[in-house]
């Protein structure tokens, strides 16, 4: 009998949705949706596949329970209840990390030390000793406080997802996650058989992540997990998991990528880091102005995704706002085209000089950004 775990992936805000398609579609159950995250069960293959598998999560968290406090005791009390010892073993390390938010448990370092006193009280007397080396794999505890309601988990990933491994560097000021970019060319319905085009592509993260979707790429096969090293996640599990996640690529996509920047170091960057992610061969980078752009001659539908600069002084703004009005004349109206441009900008509408078909709300980190679609007419 399998044991069945609650697990939580956070996300960028406006991703949710996204995300819990993802999650249902490699079989969690008991989907939950909340601002920033999707809770869900399964089990320990199941853990395993959503740290390989998901393109929008942040990471994959183990709960291990949920419970209201307003005091320093209650938090000790009700944390020390927790089985922690179901996971992490007597020289596994458990330090602390988290926040609070509208909550009368408001310090986090306090938080923070309350929580490993009352785990430490716990192991204890679960395992009878009371000095703890921490010498083994990390077992990374972490917790949120939301209007007073306590969240503990366990961190799977390490690392966070958006880390895939193949961007060493990137050719914007403001790039986009991995994550985030994945979210785009799943809102975009970028599928196996699109040409996907970026008129600045920088590090190429839109191209690389939309051609990991079109052949169905596990975007973390190539990477590893902090509950790879954990005692109690069966190790087949993973083995198992990528091997599966391996033999559902689509190789028979016949999906193109095509980037533009002005920038030859950016053009070089693109090239080597889909290089990098295993898909050099399905995408191309030129040097070319966004003055000069238009769409390629092809009979596939082409889908355009930009993340065009955007500056923070006064300069840089002008240069940004001649920018979108660069766009507007340049990005043709084609039936077989439709345009996707992520922009904090709140004129970029009026500069552009048409109304998006549709906009959705996403984050770039902590900075709040539009979503402006167009679509074919």
């Amino acid at each position: 009998m399998s044991i069945q775990l609650t697990l939580c992936a956070p996300c960028l805000f406006g991703l949710e949705s996204v995300l819990s398609y993802e999650v249902k579609k490699i079989g969690g159950q008991n989907v939950v949706v909340s601002d920033g995250k999707v809770t869900f069960t399964g089990d320990f293959s199941l853990l395993a596949r959503a740290n390989i598998s998901l393109r929008c999560a942040e990471r994959v968290c183990l709960v291990l329970g949920s419970f209201y406090a307003t005091s320093f005791t209650e938090l000790f009390d009700q944390v020390e209840q927790l089985p922690f010892e179901d996971f992490i073993g007597k020289k596994d390390a458990f330090p602390v990390t988290g926040w609070s938010l509208n909550s009368q448990l408001h310090s986090v370092p306090d938080c923070q030390s309350i929580i490993k006193r009352a785990v430490v009280r716990r192991f204890e007397r679960v395992y009878n000793q009371t000095w703890f080396e921490e010498s083994g794999p990390v077992h990374q505890i972490r917790f949120t406080i939301h209007k007073d309601l306590v969240t503990i988990m366990l961190d799977t990933s390490g690392i966070g997802l958006h880390k895939r491994g193949y961007r060493k560097g990137t050719g914007n000021a403001a790039p986009l996650k991995e994550t985030l970019a994945a979210g785009i060319a799943d809102l975009a319905r970028v599928k196996s058989d699109t040409m996907v085009v970026d008129p600045m592509c920088g590090s190429g993260t839109l191209l690389i992540e939309s051609a990991l979707k079109a052949y169905n790429i596990p975007p973390g096969v190539r990477r590893s997990f902090a509950a790879e090293q954990w005692g109690a996640v069966p190790s087949a599990v993973w083995k198992e998991q990528r091997e599966a996640a391996l033999a559902q690529i689509n190789r028979e996509s016949t999906f193109k990528g095509l980037g533009f920047d002005i920038d030859p170091e950016a053009v070089a960057l693109t090239r080597e880091n889909a290089v990098k992610a295993g898909v050099g061969r399905k995408i191309e980078a030129v040097e070319q102005d966004i003055g000069r752009f238009s769409l390629p001659p092809t009979d596939q539908k082409i889908v355009v995704l930009c993340n065009p600069p955007y500056g923070e002084r006064l300069l840089e703004v002008k240069q940004a706002e001649e920018l979108y009005r660069k766009m507007g004349k340049v990005f043709a109206s084609r039936p077989d085209c439709s345009y996707y441009v992520i922009t904090p900008h709140q004129d970029f509408e009026k500069l552009f000089g048409r109304k998006a078909d549709k906009r959705r709300k996403l984050y770039n980190g902590m900075i709040k950004c539009q979503l402006y679609m167009y679509f074919g007419g």
